[in-house]
């Protein structure tokens, strides 16, 4: 039988990322899975079906555009939050063409990061599939 609370999809290689996160969603109620790597990620998206993916860009073995790609063709994906240092308008633009439902930059403040996941949960079908997303930049309100 499946856990009633959501379950989020930390992807990030750097460790130090995926502990702070694994933490503070934990404590606010939310199940935590972890991968190091896209492809690693692409095989527990198929195995767990997280409700939410927290996918960070830049990693080894299948990037965070990669892993975005395949989720295209997946029926049902999952939600997809963008969690990078790239803050490109070209990265903006790629990552609302493959699908992504927000885009965060880092360095980030956590309790925001809590706020857009929990938006980004809340929201409809119709809502994900808008056109255009901004960037959240987290960092400003610190």
């Amino acid at each position: 039988m499946r856990n009633s609370r959501p379950r989020v999809l930390i992807v990030d290689d750097e460790p130090d990322i995926l502990l702070m996160l694994r933490v503070n969603l934990e404590a606010e109620g939310y199940s935590t899975l972890l991968a190091g790597d896209g492809e690693t990620a692409l095989r527990r998206i198929a195995e767990e079906r997280p409700d939410l993916v927290l996918l960070d860009v830049m990693m080894p073995v299948v990037d965070g555009w990669g892993v975005l790609e395949r989720l295209a063709l997946m029926d049902p994906r999952p939600r997809v939050i963008l969690l990078t240092a790239k803050a490109s308008t070209r990265d903006l633009s790629k990552a609302r063409e493959l699908g992504a439902d927000e885009y965060v930059t880092k360095p980030f403040d956590p309790d925001a990061l809590l706020g857009t996941i929990e938006k980004v949960l809340r929201s409809r079908p119709a809502e994900r599939d808008r056109p255009s997303i901004q960037p959240v930049y987290l960092s400003d309100e610190l």
